[in-house]
């Protein structure tokens, strides 16, 4: 039986990917107490990476919003991974770190990673909102626009 959450996300239209391998050596979380932390995730489609490329130059503010959105996605997957399936022990988003693969001139960072704030508050509610750093890159792993990372208290 899919639970509230999953409900929201379902009526929202929204899938949870199935979460990727690790590229490295490294977890895709780690709980600690009541907190769950994600590596940094990046925009998967289908198990394909998307959005292969920089802001300013292939990609547009718009784009960037759907490329970190669907980063975003795949850090609830993480979450859901490290909640045993059940999205409803998501107590808060406690915050986000988005990643922009943009070219120098870039300045809009912020709100490329809205794509990914926009999606936890449209998801949780009051209790999606959230600390946020959004970070200006050179570059990304495989070349992508974005990516996000999260901290997310749970119930035990």
């Amino acid at each position: 039986m899919a639970g509230r959450i999953d409900a929201r996300l379902a009526e929202l239209g929204y899938t949870i990917p199935v979460p990727v391998e690790p590229a490295g050596n490294y977890v895709g979380y780690v709980i600690t107490g009541n907190l769950v932390f994600t590596a940094g995730q990046v925009p998967v489609e289908n198990g394909e990476r998307r959005y292969i490329g920089r802001l300013g130059r292939e990609f547009t503010v718009e784009q960037g919003q759907k490329a970190a959105e669907l980063a975003a996605l795949s850090v609830l997957a993480r979450v859901k991974a490290a909640c045993g399936g059940d999205l409803d022990r998501v107590v808060r988003v406690v915050k986000l770190v988005g990643f922009v693969n943009a070219v120098e001139t870039f300045g809009e960072h912020p709100k490329v990673v809205n794509g990914a704030s926009d999606l936890m508050v449209a998801v949780f509610g009051e209790a999606g909102r959230h600390a946020r750093s959004a970070i200006g890159m050179g570059s990304l792993p495989f070349g992508v626009a974005v990516e996000v990372e999260g901290v997310f208290e749970i119930r035990a």
